[in-house]
């Protein structure tokens, strides 16, 4: 008689067959009552099993990450749109070519942004090396959103020097992958914003903003309020790119009005160099 664990595999197995059979011939997959739940999209997709959703998007994530030994990560955040030197360039040969004055003018300040690709590159260069030949416990590992731009940059820096990062994508209309440069197996793609911001956090050790927009600015603003609430552990957040946050974002407002504490202010880090954040995050945690 063969075992349980076997007949549960087999059940399982023949779940999933019904499922790629009608994918390979092309059926529409009807709501079907008679279909094993957990094998049932029509049922996984509905209103009322969101929750369902939720778990599986929490989980997914999870499990691969302990399974990969991934404890630690730097979590840099920035702009999709700022590229590449190199691809700046290029679009600004393009633009002035168009004769469109207002194209010329935007790939103007994507290629004066675009130095924020080459520090993020380089920040993340400098984490990687840091712990390439750690025990895993000890590595901290990049984390990005996953797109492209300064998220693309940060992935890239520690694909250089050949070590593993995350990227945790959102299913975006204009965006259909996670950039070339997360290592494939640890490659996410989320539907729950609240989700993706959770994986974010749990293992965060540090957030880097790089310049970017509304994206941007919604998860500097969870992690500051995490850690000013006592919510989460209190990890350093780097603002890379001082005029641009101090034109952006007067904190001082907020003190002058009565709205956060002056020692608030602390939370938070300006710096202009790759090497200044990394040299944050290592005194805040006495690294060699």
């Amino acid at each position: 008689m063969k075992s349980d664990a076997l007949i549960k595999q087999r059940a399982l197995a023949d779940a999933w067959d019904t499922l790629q059979a009608h994918s390979q011939d092309g059926k529409p997959l009807e709501p079907h009552a008679y279909r094993v739940a957990f094998a049932d999209p029509e049922f996984l997709l509905r209103r009322e099993t969101r929750g369902i959703r939720m778990q599986l998007e929490m989980l997914k994530p999870d499990l691969e990450q302990q399974a990969r030994g991934i404890q630690q990560t730097i979590v840099v955040f920035g702009s999709a749109r700022f590229c590449s030197p190199e691809d700046a360039q290029k679009r600004l040969g393009t633009a002035l070519q168009s004769g469109d004055a207002a194209l010329a003018a935007t790939a103007q300040k994507i290629l004066k942004n675009s130095v924020y690709y080459t520090h993020a590159q380089r920040f993340a260069t400098l984490v990687a090396l840091h712990s390439q030949h750690l025990d895993v416990q000890d590595k901290l590992f990049i984390c990005t959103g996953g797109g492209p731009g300064i998220m693309e940059a940060a992935n890239r820096g520690a694909h250089d020097v050949g070590v593993q990062s995350v990227g945790l994508s959102i299913a975006l209309p204009f965006e259909s992958s996670g950039n070339a440069f997360i290592t494939p197996e640890l490659s996410f793609k989320f539907h729950y914003f609240a989700l993706r911001k959770m994986h974010f956090m749990m293992r965060a050790k540090a957030l880097v903003a790089f310049p970017g927009g509304f994206g941007t600015l919604d998860e500097l603003f969870e992690v500051i309020t995490l850690v000013q609430t006592g919510k989460s552990q209190p990890v350093p957040i780097i603002l890379f790119g001082t005029n641009y946050w101090k034109r952006l974002v007067n904190f001082d407002v907020l003190v002058e009005e009565g709205a956060i504490s002056e020692r608030d202010l602390q939370l938070v880090h300006y710096v202009d160099e790759p090497e200044a954040a990394w040299e944050i995050i290592r005194a805040f945690y006495s690294l060699g």
